[in-house]
């Protein structure tokens, strides 16, 4: 039975059809998948549902009756809640005022800290989620503000939920701890509308799915009835090929990079390997196990890091991104919004960002062999914009991420630090990231990969380090490399021999 219908859905941004007459019908209490490409109008559609934007032309039923969600706040009341794939909180206010903030307790007037606190802690247990409603969002990993933010959509008691990419800086060990929780909400009735470029998660969770493409709705159909490669046709309208990495026929170079005793107070401790050209090493652990925060350190970020780093046998002052950039060390951070993009900035100088050191002439940018460089750069990675001009702001999420590696390659490090690759990109786009970055290896590029998605890693890597509780907690060769055995250096478990 239906109980949301989208009809004729359209939306229009500058230079850009969004969303082009997408109609498609969604059951009750059911888990329904919208899938696509960057930039195919999934998040779009979503946001417009939950009142973040507003459609051109279209309408919503909901259970019936036409609604009219013009703003987030509206939605709320009619019963529909959004877990972001960007996350949007306020870094300096606490976990607790964050997930009461739009509905603050008082006392003749005054704030009311501990209801506020006890409602937070509320909200976090209907999740089973532990963490300490006192501490400030802004200091949280990126997994933790995930989960934060699934606490606030489920706690609102909303009808309909949509959740665009929420596992996508979840470890599996949380994915797993998502999936629980979402069979709960469909069991309570609850409708949840599920973004996601992951295809196994869909085939797990979904009831059905809808695939859009260009904009446009290509069709919708019950799990049942289709399969992954026929979703995968649907979306891309071409067959995405497996790749083995070549590097790995290849034997790697010298040492590049060794990390020794790396520490930070708070963060990880005792870090030690090395790494060199042309080998990709990934970095496993749960979040908040300290990958991100290592990775950091290395590259420069971190001040209160100890330790010592050597990049072709020469000691790196610590604390300084300066001398790291002029060590050839690159980062692809985590968090593209925060730490990965300058949002107010176009495409072309956010692309050119890391590289103007090159291509400045007397301080002033020489603008052709700029445009050129980015525009190289944006053909490659096959980016979605109206035009290299456009505020990057307003790009979806996968076109961002895909902008913010460009920056990295266009500096031609020569060991690169990717943390999280190919969050919140689509299928086809991920291969094709996954083929440049094995290209890149097999160049001689010693490559640094972090990721929660753990056939990513495996795909990727010739050997693996992972973490747990801040420390260094093993190693797994390619041979022995199984999502069984990384699970079991995550939880502290011995690994089988192979």
């Amino acid at each position: 039975m239906s109980f949301l219908t989208f009809k004729n859905i359209t939306k229009r941004f500058p230079g850009v059809l969004a969303l082009d007459r997408v109609s498609f019908e969604v059951e009750h209490a059911s888990c329904h998948a919208l899938i696509g490409e960057n930039g195919a109008g999934k998040s779009t559609l979503g946001r417009i549902l939950a009142g973040v934007y507003t459609a051109d032309e279209g309408e919503i039923h909901l259970d019936g009756k036409l609604i009219h969600p013009a703003n987030p706040l509206v939605a709320r009341r009619l019963g529909i809640a959004i877990v972001h794939q960007e996350l949007a909180f306020c870094p300096n206010l606490s976990v607790a005022e964050n997930l009461c903030l739009g509905d603050l307790p008082n006392r003749a007037g005054w704030l009311d800290r501990a209801q506020m606190r006890g409602r937070a802690r509320a909200m976090l247990r209907k999740i089973e989620a532990d963490i300490d409603v006192d501490e400030p969002i802004g200091e949280l990993s990126t997994g933790q503000e995930q989960v934060v933010q699934i606490a606030a959509a489920v706690g609102t008691d909303a009808q309909v939920i949509v959740m665009d990419e929420p596992t996508s800086s979840l470890s599996s060990h949380e994915s797993e701890h998502l999936f629980h929780l979402l069979a709960h909400l469909k069991e309570r009735g609850i409708t949840v509308i599920y973004v996601s470029h992951r295809m196994e998660e869909i085939f797990q969770l979904c009831d059905a799915v809808t695939v859009l493409r260009d904009g446009r709705r290509v069709a919708t159909e019950k799990i049942a009835a289709t399969n992954p490669d026929r979703v995968v046709q649907q979306m891309i309208g071409r067959e995405v090929i497996g790749h083995t990495p070549k590097h790995l026929s290849l034997s790697p170079g010298d040492e590049v990079l060794r990390v020794e005793n790396l520490s930070s107070p708070g963060k990880f401790k005792n870090v030690s390997f090395t790494l060199r050209a042309g080998e990709a090493l990934g970095f496993a652990g749960l979040v908040g196990a300290g990958r991100s925060e290592v990775a950091q350190a290395i590259f420069g970020l971190d001040e209160a890091a100890t330790g010592k780093i050597f990049v072709r046998g020469e000691e790196l002052p610590p604390g300084s991104v300066t001398a790291a950039l002029a060590a050839g060390i690159g980062l692809l951070p985590e968090d593209r919004k925060r730490l990965g993009l300058v949002l107010s900035m176009n495409c072309r100088e956010n692309t050119s960002l890391a590289t103007l050191d090159r291509l400045t002439r007397l301080g002033f940018v020489r603008r052709l062999e700029e445009q050129s460089l980015v525009q190289h750069y944006a053909d490659l990675l096959r980016v979605k914009t109206p035009s290299l001009d456009a505020v990057i702001a307003g790009l979806s999420g996968g076109n961002q991420q895909k902008i913010a590696l460009a920056k990295w390659l266009a500096r031609e490090c020569d060991i690169l630090i990717v943390d999280e690759p190919t969050r919140g990109i689509d299928v086809g786009a991920k291969a094709e990231i996954h083929q440049l970055l094995d290209e890149l290896v097999c160049q001689g590029i010693a490559l640094l990969v972090i990721s929660s998605e753990l056939p990513e890693i495996m795909n990727l890597s010739r050997r693996i380090l992972v973490m747990r509780e801040q420390e260094i907690a093993g190693e797994l060769e390619r041979k022995e490399f199984s999502q069984a055995n990384l699970l079991r250096l995550m939880a502290g478990v011995e690994v089988n021999p192979s």
